[in-house]
């Protein structure tokens, strides 16, 4: 009895057509340059090219398909971390940046109240001294019929202060004054110190309160030594003010 050999649908697939689906996949990847990561022993392990006639088909497992996929994920996790790390590094600058915004602004304020306390810092004339001669008391000894100042009581070569902040506009014998010094306050008024014994500044020369700018005496027309004392608007003589009431309205005990 004779046997015919099976033919046209009863025929089994071959290989090629089976794997086709999944190859595709992996020409995809391929392109991303994912797959050419993998490891060689791992595609040789996978089924050989089947030689048919058409062309030739790579096969590959789950086992790579799931590897594939992991290395995906691990790449945008990894450009997620690394704009993280950016973010996190523009942040510090811009949190460094306003310290230092705020660490100099400190130090402008503290600059600028430094300057304030020194320019609104006054003293007496005379230190540990007390008024010998108020202002405006009558004697014959004065020109004007009136004290125009007032009188500090001092031996000779008791240090003389600058009472604040300013520039000498004299340094010199003053006549009835004798050796006197006339200081330009920063407010626009102005001091003068007489009957000094010598004098330690000079015109043009700023001063700070508390600095020595003379020794007192008994130079000009006087009874003895002590230090005279006038506030004034202008550094010319009768354009006095109450020394006094001057030198309490910046904060000086007299």
């Amino acid at each position: 009895m004779a046997f015919t050999r099976a033919t046209g649908k009863h025929r089994r697939p071959s290989r090629v057509h089976r794997t086709t689906a999944r190859a595709a996949g992996v020409a995809a990847l391929a392109t991303t340059g994912v797959v050419g990561t993998l490891a060689a022993p791992a595609l040789a392990a996978e089924p050989e090219v089947e030689q048919s006639g058409l062309t030739p088909v790579v096969t590959i497992g789950d086992s790579i398909a799931d590897e594939i996929d992991a290395q995906a994920v691990a790449q945008k996790q990894a450009a997620v971390d690394a704009a993280a790390r950016e973010a996190a590094r523009e942040a510090a600058r811009e949190r460094a940046a306003e310290a230092a915004k705020e660490a100099r602004e400190a130090k402008e304020r503290a600059a600028r109240e430094a300057e304030r306390k020194r320019l609104n810092t006054f003293v007496a004339p005379i230190t540990a001294s007390y008024v010998s001669t108020g202002y405006q008391a009558g004697s014959s000894l004065w020109s004007s019929g009136s004290h125009t100042g007032i009188d500090f009581h001092a031996s000779s070569g008791t240090t003389v202060h600058a009472v604040g902040v300013g520039t000498v506009v004299e340094a010199g014998w003053g006549g009835a004054y004798g050796n006197q010094v006339v200081i330009k306050m920063h407010d626009g008024t102005y001091t003068q110190y007489g009957h000094l014994s010598s004098i330690g500044v000079s015109v043009g020369q700023s001063v700070e309160p508390g600095q020595q700018i003379g020794l007192s005496g008994a130079t000009g027309n006087v009874t003895g030594p002590h230090l005279h004392f006038e506030a004034r608007t202008s550094p010319e003589y009768g354009s006095d003010m109450d020394p006094v009431a001057y030198l309490r309205s910046h904060g000086v005990n007299v």
